[in-house]
């Protein structure tokens, strides 16, 4: 038997198991992807060459545009040279006197739109090169940015242990390693390295840190190298052998790269040590890697935040198998995977800088992953429906041929669905800002399963979205962040704290039995057959499409005696004590205590008994833990630098307008819920301050940390509560929260009861809000 395993089949075998990239996203189980995309336009009668880099903000002064232009020097020579522009600035002048700016003056930089506009009415996007751009410019130009995004991750990274790798395809040797040049160099080497030299200068006119001081023991020629073929005669690095027809088409098996990169792995994930000599810590001092741009599966780094591409499209490999070489989560110092769930996609972020524009390269991906998603069901109707198997914790709703007629109208009545019966975008919409029209009665005890249903038909709109990664910035802190109400804020919820859950095994067996014995229900393993034959009249075009035979009969068979898999030996215990963290005495209890007809389902289909006993027993679990949980606060506390250390970065687009109470001038929001509670939270006479809490603020619970939302400070005098935590949620209905989410709140009430309790009675207030006029009711 061959088993094959990939992400990215160009031939498509049978499959025995399907975690495609939709899967492995939503589970966060690969990094979120940002791309840093380069539109080339023309500018008409003119051959000024402009490139907007970026556009930066600061608290204390207006936005400013990064810009490279051409200036003329002393020597008559012509170079291209950034700048920082402001509001007013020309050009002409900057570019001491060529005719080609003449009238460039700088009349509106926005942040929010990353836009800079002159007063001659052109107007560059960030990204955006203008004027005359050849190749070797563009390259130059993905080089820089690759730097830029690789320092702008390592300075966030480095405090946490995490070494950030950037890997630079490339389609010929030479262009890195020439060996007819005195030093060797390629073109591409000697641009990395004057690129990088200049943007190291910025960065160490910073506060002396211990990263400016890792990077200052760095040589520039030492921290870049190639992982190539090597030539077996003269030792020399060779293009690789490509593989020119078959799956491989266009790739190349590499193996001396692979063995080098391979060996290297575990030192290309250290930082430089101390203790290091010359050359463990040339190795470790390694940071971007030069490699061949058709690199095959095998070497997928995970500490590979930057991939840049300097070469010209080839179709022949998809844009995913190159952005897969960087997707695995990333591991700290310690090996220690960075998957922490409410972190994972702030920590683990790849950046692709495409040598197209954003929307080209993003639509060019999307196709991809799309084309990937086959097997997925692709249309929302009746048949679809029909027959499928809802898991409630009341047991098993089978779709009936009425049931999946009214999710069907349901859709249809809402416009969720286009005349093709596929799921429209209003759909996801309503369901992303919590404004989904009520299902029909029939179904609503069902929901949470009916959505799942119908979230399972594919769209484009489930497909991820890559960001612009230009676009977010550094959100800095404004004066708000000073004030005395919220250090006196902070103060008073800053507390770390451990937990202890103690209750009695056999309450939970108990329990546990009981809600088996009840709910415990597992579908028989099913074949189906269906008969047909080949119509009478039979034309190319239907054998083309899958219409040349006749459907006559289905018939669909259930195996209750013997599961097709019975060959197979499980470790029912040991996969239970393994999923609900129980120990496999407590588990041998519970199954002790089954039914012998309910116990009976486990040899009609494992896999399923398996997942819904663990369940089963988890929710047990979940209700008793906030009977039984303890909090004790301990000394060691959040420090006020989480609100800048590894501040993730905004895109202020999605931000709103700048605000007057909050910490910083911006802030993110998740739901229409909570836009409208800014809003009114921000223009609040009895507000002070008030901050969104940042992620890795976290309250440890036994089913997970959790992250609340917001920190309040009131006017004192005003209100009964002066310092409120709120949790802002779109529906004040236990029913609609997930059961999991229900009890981190319950967990963090006691949570915030307990600091009351043991250093000043009625100090902080938590509590769960849908609205602003909710948090007033509890306030006032």
């Amino acid at each position: 038997m061959v088993l094959r395993y990939s992400a990215t089949h160009k031939t498509a075998h049978n499959k025995v198991h399907r975690l495609d990239a939709l899967d492995a996203y939503n589970q966060k189980l690969v990094k979120k992807i940002a791309v840093r995309g380069i539109a080339v336009k023309g500018l008409a009668g003119t051959n000024a060459y402009l490139y907007l880099q970026a556009i930066e903000i600061s608290t204390k002064k207006p936005p400013e545009a990064r810009v490279e232009l051409e200036q003329k020097l002393a020597s008559g020579q012509i170079k291209p040279v950034l700048r920082k522009l402001g509001k007013g600035d020309n050009l002409f002048d900057l570019s001491n006197g060529l005719d080609q700016y003449r009238g460039y003056v700088v009349s509106e930089i926005d942040a929010t739109t990353d836009t800079l506009s002159f007063t001659n009415g052109v107007e560059l996007f960030v990204g955006e090169a203008a004027g005359d751009v050849n190749e070797a410019t563009l390259r130059r130009i993905q080089i820089r940015e690759a730097i830029k995004a690789h320092f702008d991750k390592e300075q966030v990274l480095f405090p946490q242990g995490v070494k950030v790798l950037t890997l630079f395809f490339i389609d010929e040797v030479a262009k890195y390693r020439d060996y007819a040049a005195a030093d060797e160099k390629g073109d591409y080497a000697r641009v990395f390295e004057e690129e990088y030299q200049a943007h190291l200068n910025e960065v160490l006119d910073l506060d002396e840190t211990p990263y400016v001081h890792y990077l200052k023991g760095i040589p520039v020629g030492k921290t870049h190298s190639g992982y190539f073929s090597i030539d077996k005669k003269s030792k020399r690095l060779v293009d690789p052998d490509m593989a020119a027809r078959g799956e491989n088409a266009g790739q190349s098996d590499d193996v001396d790269a692979y063995d080098l990169i391979l060996k290297d792995k575990e030192t290309l994930l250290s930082l430089p040590g101390p203790n290091d000599g010359p050359e463990a810590h040339a190795k470790k001092s390694v940071r971007f890697i030069f490699s061949h741009s058709a690199l095959r599966e095998g070497w997928d780094n995970p500490n590979v935040f930057v991939i840049c591409a300097l070469k010209h499209s080839d179709n022949t490999i998809s844009r995913r198998q190159e952005v897969g070489r960087g997707l695995r989560l990333s591991v700290n110092q310690h090996g220690d995977r960075m998957d922490h769930p409410a972190t994972v996609h702030d920590v683990n972020v790849l950046t692709v800088v495409a040598s197209e524009s954003y929307k080209d390269f993003v639509s060019a991906l999307q196709k991809d992953i799309s084309e990937s998603l086959s097997a997925r069901p692709r249309f929302a109707n009746e048949e679809f429906f029909t027959g499928k198997v809802l898991q409630t914790a009341a047991g098993e709703v089978q779709v009936t041929p009425q049931v999946a007629k009214q999710i069907y109208k349901y859709l249809l009545k809402n416009d969720y669905t286009d005349d093709d019966d596929r799921v429209a975008a209003a759909y996801h919409e309503a369901k992303t800002t919590g404004t989904l029209a009520a299902l029909p009665t029939e179904l609503q005890p069902y929901a949470e399963q009916v959505f799942q249903l119908i979230d399972s038909v594919f769209s484009d709109k489930q497909l991820p979205q890559f960001d612009d990664d230009r676009r977010p910035k550094k959100n800095p802190l404004n004066d708000n962040f000073d004030k005395q109400e919220f250090k006196a804020l902070w103060s008073r919820i800053n507390r770390k704290a451990a937990y202890s859950v103690r209750f009695d095994s056999a309450e939970l067996v108990g329990k546990a039995v009981t809600e088996m014995n009840q709910h415990l229900r597992v579908t028989p393993l099913q074949y189906t057959i269906q008969r047909g034959e080949q119509a009478d009249i039979t034309t190319h075009d239907d054998l083309k499409s899958g219409q040349g035979f006749v459907l006559k009969a289905t018939e669909t068979e259930s195996n209750r005696q013997h599961s097709v898999h019975s060959a197979v030996k499980y470790d029912l215990v040991g996969k239970l004590a393994e999923g609900t963290q129980l120990t496999r005495r407590t588990v041998v209890d519970i199954l002790k205590g089954l039914n012998v007809a309910v116990f009976a389902q486990f040899k009609t289909n494992p896999e399923h008994f398996i997942a819904e006993a663990r369940r089963l027993i988890n929710e047990q679990m979940a209700t008793m833990v906030v009977e039984h949980l303890a909090y004790d606060p301990v000394e060691e506390r959040y420090e006020l630098d989480i609100f800048t250390a590894g501040q993730t970065k905004q895109d202020f687009s999605k931000s709103g307008a700048k605000l007057g109470r909050h910490i910083y001038d911006y802030v993110l929001t998740d739901s229409d819920t909570e836009r409208k509670f800014v809003k009114q939270l921000d223009t609040a006479s009895e507000v002070v301050v008030y901050a969104k809490l940042p992620r890795g603020f976290l309250i440890p619970t036994p089913v997970g940390d959790y992250n609340p939302d917001w920190a309040i400070a009131f006017k004192e005098g005003v209100v009964k509560h002066v310092y409120f935590v709120a949790e802002t949620n779109g529906s004040m209905s236990s029913m609609e929260l997930r059961k999991i989410e229900e009890t981190k709140i319950a967990c963090a009430r006691k949570f915030f009861d307990q600091l009351n309790l043991k250093y000043a009675p009625e100090n902080v207030k938590y509590d769960v809000v849908n609205s602003f006029d909710k948090l007033m009711e509890l306030v006032k």
